[in-house]
């Protein structure tokens, strides 16, 4: 080990010896300023159909001002129950909220942990109410605030909302209620659908991996309200690329769940985007909202990215009078309400992004409208930081209005060009084998890890069934900022085939981190030619014309298949490259395509068959990607 690399080491050992015990000093002091400044109640709030839901309210011992509430709706528990107090109140920045004063709220959803009544998955939202029969997110939120800010003492009669993933969604109904106390609203990596972009499917592809683990263990009835979860069932006794794999069809995977968990079944008996999938989309609740609204999401959340844009781009086309911000940080899931996330795998941000956001954007819009402090008016309505710059930018709307759509042209020679083809009968063609699909991450393990989504892809481009594309050396930056469209041109030797196209900045060969913003000491990568995936999604063949209507290839006519992927804000420096690549499993993220037009979920073994994929860059069938460029 160079020298250096030693005293840096001994550095970092020297600021956990010295920083740990300061750090669990602080908390200690902030847990002791909680326990003697708040007070904790529980209750259960009766909603209009007479369901009791289990409410805890944390609030300030202080009398002397009304207290504005901040309320999360959850289907993953109030935890603790009983006189303790949740941690988290001060261990993470809802600690900035308890120094406000603010009175924090925390409510298990319908059907869920303690509270009554029967859950339902993504309730579909209903605009028309008729009676008190008629309940669905958005009625249950309206209840438990009418009940709050009647109920509980020294409230100043308005109530934030705000969540992650789940709570997302929640939150989102808690806007489409228009109880007039709700003043502000911050919806999450919300869930928005399920069968286009979020979590379980992407374009009409099963994301089996993600769903599998999920409902193992959420998916399980609870016969009475309780204190206690679920537990996992399922015991995986090797790596998931292996279990997946020797597990075979999903019908055979739906096994393990019996009629256990109903909701895995409905999936498996709606393959196509029906009636029974559209009403459980969040876009009927997010037209005519009237609430200031602050959408969060990551560029890099696995589960919900599809949901954060989605409900931006409705809100702002479809409620005019909603105040709607956006902020975009370089985030897997979640990431933004952690400590420290200046880092993502091995990629670095050179900066706390989580601190900024809480600090600068989160806490200072609440605090704006429910406590009428501060003042947002030097900060613009969208907040994105850049991957690759490693910089924060501000725009008055997204996609910026200095966007420009630009295409870049798939090239024989494995060239990406910025020029039409002018070939006449050019292709490039692999095989796509179920039997051996290709693997979404270097890597053997049990887990789905959230890195994958900047993971080093060298190891897909040295496969047979992937091909590659790239730009030469870039001369300049390439700043792209929105939605990608792809737009092949391919064609089949079967009657269905899945479509995984991947966007790729191609490192130099010389590249390294500066430690002095980035501490890589102790992992292997080498970043020298790193390949970093920045965007990358499936598209299910079949449903290239309709989602609702599927479609099978005719053997070997050229098709169009064309889909968006999820946007962008990332900068290709100079000396950098853009790389494509284009493949057709991608496993066990994605289920395996039978490439034959069959029911996916009820198909058998014998049905899985080989497919020659042609990909086409020629004059007539010119295969692009439209890039929304930055100027």
């Amino acid at each position: 080990m160079k020298m250096s690399n030693v005293m840096n080491l001994k550095l970092s050992v020297l600021n956990i010896l010295f920083v740990l015990p300061v750090l669990l000093w602080a908390q200690a002091s902030q847990e002791a300023w909680i326990r003697d400044n708040y007070v904790k109640s529980e209750y259960m709030i009766p909603m209009r159909d007479g369901v009791r839901l289990y409410t805890a309210v944390y609030a300030p011992v202080d009398r002397g001002e009304n207290h504005p509430f901040l309320l999360t709706r959850t289907p993953y528990s109030c935890k603790p129950y009983g006189e303790s107090f949740k941690e988290a109140l001060w261990d993470s920045y809802l600690y900035g909220y308890m120094k406000e004063k603010y009175i924090y709220v925390v409510q298990d959803v319908r059907g869920k942990w303690k509270s009554e009544g029967e859950f339902g998955n993504v309730r579909p939202f209903i605009v028309q109410k008729q009676n008190n029969r008629d309940i669905d997110e958005a009625s249950d939120a309206y209840d438990t605030v009418e009940w709050l800010v009647k109920n509980i003492s020294n409230n100043n009669g308005r109530v934030g909302v705000f969540g992650v993933s789940y709570p997302g969604f929640y939150s989102t109904m808690a806007a489409a209620s228009m109880h007039p106390a709700i003043t502000a609203v911050s919806p999450q990596a919300p869930v928005y659908d399920w069968f286009m972009g979020d979590d379980f499917h992407h374009n009409g592809a099963f994301m089996m991996m993600d769903a599998f683990r999920f409902f193992d263990g959420f998916g399980h009835r609870r016969p009475y309200p309780t204190e206690r979860g679920p537990r996992k069932q399922i015991s995986y006794k090797t790596d998931s690329y292996s279990f997946f794999l020797k597990t075979g069809t999903l019908k055979n995977l739906s096994r393990y769940f019996g009629d256990s968990i109903p909701f895995w079944n409905d999936m498996m008996n709606h393959p196509d985007y029906d009636e029974w999938w559209q009403n459980r989309s969040a876009e009927k609740a997010c037209i005519g909202l009237k609430v200031p609204m602050l959408i969060v999401g990551g560029l890099f959340d696995a589960e919900d990215g599809y949901g954060t844009w989605h409900t931006y781009r409705t809100i702002k086309e479809e409620s005019k009078d909603a105040h709607c911000r956006l902020v975009i940080g370089p985030w897997s899931h979640g990431a933004w309400t952690g400590v420290d996330v200046s880092s993502f795998g091995d990629i670095c941000f050179g900066s706390n992004t989580a601190e900024y956001y809480q600090h600068n954007i989160e806490i200072p819009f609440f605090n704006y409208y429910l406590k009428d402090k501060g003042s947002l008016d030097g900060v613009k309505d969208v907040i994105v930081f850049f991957s690759g710059e490693n910089k924060w930018k501000e725009f008055n709307c997204w996609p910026p209005a200095d966007m420009k759509t630009t295409d870049v042209y798939l090239s024989s020679g494995g060239r990406l060009s910025f020029e039409r083809p002018n070939e006449r009968n050019s292709f490039s063609e692999y095989v796509s084998d179920p039997s051996v699909p290709v693997p979404f991450l270097n890597e053997i393990g049990r887990n789905r890890p959230k890195e994958y989504m900047v993971a080093d892809q060298r190891f897909a481009s040295q496969r047979p069934d992937v091909i590659v594309f790239e730009t030469d050396v870039l001369s300049k930056d390439l700043v792209l900022a929105g939605p990608l469209m792809v737009d092949l041109k391919a064609s089949i030797s079967t009657t269905d085939a899945d479509f995984i196209v991947k966007i790729i900045d191609v490192f130099p060969d010389d590249f390294r981190y500066n430690n002095n913003t980035c501490n890589h000491l102790g992992k292997k990568t080498v970043m020298g030619g790193y390949q970093m995936m920045v965007r990358g999604d499936v598209m299910r063949g079949r449903y290239r014309n309709s989602f609702s209507t599927p479609e099978a290839f005719i053997p070997f006519v050229p098709s169009n298949v064309k889909f968006e992927l999820t946007d962008i804000a990332h900068t290709f420096r100079k000396g950098h490259k853009l790389m494509i690549q284009i493949q057709s499993t991608w496993f066990p993220l994605v289920d395996r395509n039978p490439q034959q037009l069959v029911n996916i979920y009820n198909c058998s073994e014998d049905d899985f068959v080989k497919s020659v994929v042609r990909v086409y860059h020629q004059a007539d069938l010119a295969s692009k990607i439209t890039l929304p460029v930055l100027n």
